[in-house]
């Protein structure tokens, strides 16, 4: 009698374990983009693995210029699932979104329209705005007035103290462009870059790098967004966070997931863990523009200067337009700059 029973608890032993391996093979596999900061990858993917422990997910970041190079180098065969923290302005380009396929998750179908597509192909949950990291040190020291708007950035007394993303390479650069174009008109718009220029010791590849260099000393204004300016405040450098009083130019953080993924039912969790109660509470954290409704800035976000409500000091940024004008937008900044 007692051999069967034996036989029996092998046979059920054995098929526990070819079960575990079965569930082990056929565990997902998903490769991310993102145009998303290091620091904060590093938090969302520890916790969204919690959540989706048995997805592999393999993530990619890049600037958001050398993302979009990229993607449309990689054409109809993407290698990528799904494109996660992504300058809406370059989701928007047809050769891009032509490439994602409708999703929105329940959370998602509740954000305000200018939130999502109206064809279902990317939401955004989070986004940036523009910001001046000034190094409050630096500017006593060569006794510089604190700058308020982005005409202050013409003053001849900041020549070779300024710092600024180029917006060739980085969504928060072009951002800051497309606002001061859309918010004064081509003519005056243009007219203030070219006055800005002569004061800008670089142009970066990255909008955060500006306010990195401001803060360490080696100059006094670095045009960057939000974040950095809070992290830095935070971190204790000596860095005052400027809104400035114009045109305040913001970008959509936009998630899709691309047609020809074959992880389709992975990619839609992870797009769901992206708005979800665990995602919102971090990115309290990093995020300036927080979509998700009922999620409050947090207390050391609006002690470093940021107002209670950004929406009302936001420039309503057309992104269609942004997204149609880009390309002779980035041409005539390369003209107009060049020195």
């Amino acid at each position: 009698m007692r051999q069967p029973s034996r036989f029996i608890l092998a046979s059920g032993l054995l098929a526990a374990i070819g079960l575990s391996c079965a569930q082990l093979a056929v565990a997902g596999s998903l490769t991310v983009y993102t145009a998303l900061e290091d620091d904060e990858i590093s938090d969302y993917m520890a916790v969204a693995k919690k959540a989706m422990p048995d997805i592999d997910f393999h993530v990619l970041r890049l600037s958001t210029g050398d993302l979009a190079a990229r993607l449309l180098a990689e054409g109809k065969s993407p290698r990528n699932d799904v494109i996660w923290g992504f300058a809406v302005t370059n989701m928007l380009d047809p050769r891009i979104r032509d490439n994602l396929q409708p999703y929105l998750p329940e959370a998602a179908k509740k954000l305000p329209d200018i939130y999502k597509g109206a064809d279902g192909k990317w939401f955004a949950a989070t986004g940036y705005m523009a910001a001046f990291c000034v190094n409050t040190e630096r500017l006593k020291s060569k006794d510089l007035p604190m700058p308020k708007s982005w005409e202050d950035l013409t003053n001849p007394a900041y020549k070779g103290e300024i710092v600024m993303p180029s917006p060739a390479a980085s969504g928060t650069g072009y951002l800051q462009i497309a606002a001061i174009l859309q918010g004064m008109g081509d003519d005056k718009g243009w007219q203030l870059i070219k006055e800005i220029n002569p004061n800008v010791a670089q142009y970066t590849s990255s909008g955060s790098r500006p306010c990195k260099m401001a803060r360490t000393g080696e100059y006094a204004i670095g045009a960057s967004f939000a974040f950095p300016a809070m992290q830095s405040i935070e971190q204790g450098f000596p860095v005052k966070m400027v809104i400035p009083s114009d045109w305040v130019g913001y970008e959509l953080e936009a998630s899709g997931i691309m047609a020809s993924t074959q992880n389709l039912k992975d990619a839609k969790r992870f797009l769901d863990w992206t708005v979800s109660p665990d995602a919102a509470e971090l990115y309290k954290k990093y995020k300036e523009i927080i979509t998700i409704p009922g999620v409050e800035p947090s207390e050391q976000a609006v002690k470093a200067g940021l107002p209670d409500d950004v929406s009302k000091v936001l420039y309503p940024m057309d992104f269609e337009k942004s997204a149609k004008e880009r390309a002779d937008i980035i041409k005539k900044w390369q003209q107009v700059t060049a020195k």
